[in-house]
């Protein structure tokens, strides 16, 4: 970063001081040698000034326009919430590691939204999407979403432009005649590329943690399948709606995102302007490390920072509460562009998978607590056995 000054923001109202008093002025992401690798300044997630800023605009409106906070969207997380139970369902109880089917089911939804389909499991370019999203360079030499972009421009875009493709080769012809026209072919692989990763990675990963804490706290895991039992009907899929009805539940899944923290520090903001935080007057030109873990862990906003406790999202009287320190996706102008997408996908993947099994640590696995807190990226490797839910009566 060279002699620019660097300030860590550490606690949950230092972050959201530094992050929320002058937005604007520290919307900026530094351009790093390795972000400018990466991105080159294109698509969401690592650029800045007026490309981030057409880039974010843009994806947003089509985004909402595809169904993003509509029933449509919610539908095809059901249906891949169905897919999911059907593949752990026919596992029959065997131990099995459950990254990869999370994965999958997780991936398909962001499918759906960028080609305007959903894979088959045993699709092998959907194989090769996944596999390339794992070291981050892997998925830049990718061919795979080259492949679904040339298919597009291939076909006649529909009318309704039913995917964020078609949608962005349109904003292209509309805007290619422009001086300097800020969308092209380049812009809009990284952002689908942003939307992956961004859609992707952070909701398999912490799901993946989640079913880890249903196996290492099988009473948290009881209590909230009683809740399900007592609020939905066996065979029925749950819906977003639903998490009103189920305090517990929704509490389960928030502190399985505030524990296991998947992304301790976020990423860089630079400050594009002169501008105070607090007191101190903040130059030009400074880069801004948000310390995410200390706001979830902050012992002045969580009554047990360093344990896993649901009763951090519940009041007095059980009904579910979100504290003002819960920032996994970070704050300010920068801030998750699909936050409620990830809350609806994490609830519902989560209700119906805990309505449908009951999860026990494989034989042999190692339940030590300690081997798993603190991560900020993927739990260790676990197997877990996936019982239907007509067994707990005789497990219990």
């Amino acid at each position: 970063m060279g002699s620019s000054p660097i300030i860590m923001l550490n606690g949950f109202h230092a972050v959201k001081d530094g992050l929320t008093t002058h937005p604007d002025d520290v919307a900026g992401r530094p351009v790093l040698p390795f972000f400018r690798a990466l991105a080159n300044n294109k698509g969401i997630l690592l650029s800045t000034g007026r490309t981030w800023k057409h880039q974010r605009r843009f994806s947003l409106m089509t985004l909402k326009t595809l169904g993003l906070g509509k029933r449509s969207l919610e539908y095809q997380i059901q249906e891949e919430a169905r897919h999911l139970v059907d593949h752990f369902r026919a596992t029959k109880g065997k131990p099995m590691n459950p990254s990869f089917a999370l994965t999958l089911a997780v991936s398909n939804v962001i499918c759906v939204v960028v080609f305007g389909h959903r894979f088959s499991t045993e699709d092998e370019t959907f194989h090769q999407l996944l596999e390339a999203m794992e070291p981050i360079f892997k998925f830049g030499s990718s061919t795979t979403h080259f492949t679904q972009i040339s298919k597009h421009q291939a076909t006649a875009a529909p009318d309704d432009l039913q995917d964020f493709i078609y949608s962005y080769l349109a904003q292209i012809e509309k805007t290619k005649d422009q001086p300097k026209p800020a969308y092209d072919e380049s812009n809009m692989i990284q952002s689908i590329f942003d939307l992956f990763l961004g859609g992707t990675e952070t909701s398999s990963t912490t799901l993946y943690w989640t079913l880890l804490y249903m196996v290492l706290y099988p009473e948290v895991q009881a209590k909230v399948q009683k809740e399900i039992d007592a609020v939905v009907s066996p065979g029925q899929m749950i819906c977003y709606e639903d998490r009103k009805n189920l305090p517990y539940t929704n509490a389960v899944i928030h502190e399985c995102q505030r524990f296991s923290n998947i992304i301790a520090i976020g990423l860089p903001r630079l400050c594009v302007k002169d501008t105070m935080i607090r007191q101190f007057s903040i130059k030009r030109g400074t880069v801004i490390f948000p310390n995410i873990a200390s706001a979830l862990h902050d012992p002045k906003e969580w009554e047990t920072p360093l344990q896993f406790n649901p009763g951090h999202f519940l009041d007095k009287d059980g009904n579910f509460t979100c504290p003002e320190a819960f920032i996994p996706f970070s704050l300010g102008q920068r801030v998750c562009w699909g936050e409620k997408w990830q809350r609806q996908k994490m609830f519902l993947f989560f209700s119906n998978l805990l309505q449908a099994f009951t999860f026990h640590l494989a034989e042999g696995q190692r339940r030590k607590h300690k081997t798993y807190l603190g991560g900020n990226f993927a739990a260790s490797h676990f197997e877990i056995c996936a019982l239907l839910a007509v067994y707990r009566a005789v497990m219990t």
